[in-house]
């Protein structure tokens, strides 16, 4: 009894480690969660990383293996925290490439401090209050079991815990063969492994790419890229060339939703001119956002190229070496003027140096404003509308124009320049203040839109205007819930309100109405093409008003469509009329293939930089 109570006191760090880490990754399970997974089912990937750490650890003397597990309990510390506050926005966890563009979050840093919560520190209250006493302790005792003991102790607890490991990645292997090597669905694999095992994976699936790279083409995959490109494309029928040589203007508004569009709060509509516009354009009510960690930067990628986001980062850092064949530069080859205009830094996600690889012939950022007025993260929406709407007045038609608006931006907290928008008991809230926020852009809307057809501009030109990405983070979803009375909380009523708005007008209302085909981003640019008559090829998306499908794959893994929407982070499917559970069938298995199959495929475009080799 004394020999083991020694050795209890000798190892107190040791056990301290065990039960401090174990315990925070299943607390960190816990915040995953959603009720498709069990706890208890975690507690194996938990503890099995972390008796690996410690059995290295053991051949250390006392002194050095408490700093060294007191450095681990640290970083681990960091990257569940880490990991906390980016799945409170992104819905996603982060990854090494996320972190190589980390630096961006200096720009909204008013973001991520909203997204902070107090709670999220006291994971590392043991390291603070506990720990420093413990490795002090442990360090003043003179251990008296010799090397070889504790290195026969410690093969044994790295071989158990390998072996434990070994049994979580089989398992899961299983499950879903593609998924370790491709990483398509990460907050998964964080809730069946845990968050070191996620971790060493990423690192490891992160330097592995790298060195991909640099492995020859294979004409096999390129092959089966052309034939699922050829047998994407849409005939074409409806609408064909209809808006050819007429001026397109594009405009991607910050973090507008589509639950905002014909909806009031306190008896005001939100969105008063938005709602009038879609009554005189084709309005997709079925139209969802698709990016991925790039934020804006991945929806603007999509939109003017339909190629899918990268798995992790931002395609903005991660290929901005690499050749496209967009938008901007199809219009160019045809005799337009093209032009970005965007009132934030050049620089801010890479943008001087992408837009000129997508094609445009000017870039008009934070530089070629006036900064006469500031909301929010900088020039406000009124301000960038009205000194654009000089700009275009200027351009030589045919042109193609793409701005970008700013103000709605996350954290919505500049609600004393909204103006006087009364939001009734959501006032202070997150809701309210985007309602407040959305209001405003609304109205600067408006007032570009009207002067656009006062001035006749809008007689010889199609504007098309989309949300970027969701206003609503989801660890807000209840405030959402109860703005809209939804009774239900399943991940299928969360994915409905996950839609963006994406209105077309045409000269004159030539064309105009409700469309309820199922779109996303990916679908802009081959809807263009159609419209305007230009080569489309090699795109991943589908025209709008030619579909011959109308599935919407999102960057994780997930689809819907009009019949079946499949959660890949629970592994579940619904039926979209009802909103209930069903079981996997044969087609649905075939579904999931193959939008994993284009997945891959998008990936291996960009991780190659191929774009230029299909079709040859």
């Amino acid at each position: 009894m004394n020999r083991l109570n020694s050795f209890f006191l000798d190892f107190l760090d040791v056990v301290f480690f065990i039960v401090c880490v174990t315990f925070k990754i299943l607390m960190y399970g816990r915040h995953l969660e959603t009720g498709y997974i069990k706890i208890i089912s975690l507690f194996i990937p938990a503890i099995a990383p972390v008796i690996i750490i410690i059995s290295i650890s053991l051949i250390l003397k006392a002194k050095a293996r408490s700093r060294m597990l007191y450095i681990f309990n640290i970083v681990i510390s960091s990257f569940i925290v880490s990991d906390i506050i980016y799945f409170r926005y992104f819905k996603d966890i982060i990854s090494l490439p996320v972190l190589i563009s980390g630096f961006q979050l200096g720009a909204v840093k008013s973001s991520v401090s909203n997204l902070m919560n107090i709670k999220d520190f006291l994971y590392f209250t043991d390291v603070i209050f506990i720990i420093p006493f413990v490795n002090r302790y442990v360090r003043k005792r003179k251990n008296k079991f010799p090397l070889n003991y504790r290195i026969s102790i410690a093969v044994v607890l790295l071989l158990f815990g390998i072996g434990m490991d070994f049994i979580s990645f089989y398992g899961l292997s299983k499950e879903q063969p593609r998924l370790l090597s491709a990483m398509y669905n990460k907050v998964y694999i964080s809730r069946k492994l845990g968050v070191l095992n996620y971790h060493c994976l990423d690192i490891y699936n992160s330097l592995s790419a790298n060195i991909t790279k640099m492995t020859p083409v294979s004409r096999e995959k390129i092959n089966a890229i052309n034939t699922f490109m050829d047998n994407n494309k849409s005939d074409n029928k409806n609408l064909k060339g209809y808006s050819k040589e007429k001026n397109l203007i594009m405009i991607q508004v910050e973090a507008l939703q589509e639950f905002v569009i014909n909806a009031s709060v306190n008896g005001q509509e939100i969105t008063p001119n938005l709602n009038r516009w879609v009554n005189r354009s084709v309005y997709f009510d079925n139209f969802y956002y698709q990016v991925a960690a790039g934020g804006t930067s991945d929806a603007e990628f999509m939109t003017n190229n339909s190629i899918y986001p990268a798995a992790a980062g931002a395609v903005y850092f991660l290929y901005s070496g690499n050749k496209f064949s967009a938008m901007p530069e199809n219009f160019k080859n045809n005799g337009y003027s093209t032009a970005a205009f965007h009132g934030f830094r050049e620089n801010f996600w890479n943008r001087q140096i992408m837009y000129k690889k997508f094609g445009f012939d000017n870039f008009y950022g934070e530089k070629s404003y006036k900064k006469d007025e500031s909301i929010g993260l900088g020039l406000s929406d009124r301000s960038f509308l009205n000194q654009s709407l000089i700009k275009l007045n200027n351009m030589k038609s045919p042109y193609y124009a793409f701005l970008i608006t700013l103000t709605s931006h996350f954290p919505y907290d500049d609600v004393d320049k909204y103006g006087d928008f009364d939001v009734g008991n959501l006032k202070g809230t997150l809701l309210g203040n985007y309602l407040k926020a959305i209001h405003y852009t609304d109205e600067q809307l408006g007032v570009f839109l009207n002067a656009l057809d006062e001035n006749g501009t809008l007689e010889n030109s199609v504007v098309m205007l989309y949300g970027d990405h969701y206003a609503i983070p989801k660890d807000k979803e209840q405030q959402l819930f109860k703005f809209l009375n939804v009774n239900s909380t399943s991940e299928m009523d969360w994915e409905g309100l996950q839609k963006v708005p994406l209105l077309i007008h045409f000269p004159n209302e030539s064309v105009k109405g409700v469309n309820h085909v199922y779109g996303g981003e990916m679908d802009i640019y081959p809807t263009v093409c159609n419209l305007f008559d230009l080569p489309g090829k090699n795109m991943f998306g589908k025209d709008l008003f030619n579909p011959k499908n109308q599935k919407v794959i999102f960057r994780n893994g997930s689809f819907i469509d009009k019949n079946y929407y499949s959660s890949s982070q629970d592994d579940v499917y619904y039926d979209v009329k009802t909103g209930k559970e069903v079981p996997e069938n044969s087609s649905l298995r075939k579904d999931k293939e193959d939008v994993l199959n284009q997945l891959e495929y998008s990936d291996y475009i960009l991780k190659h930089n191929v774009i230029d080799k299909l079709d040859k």
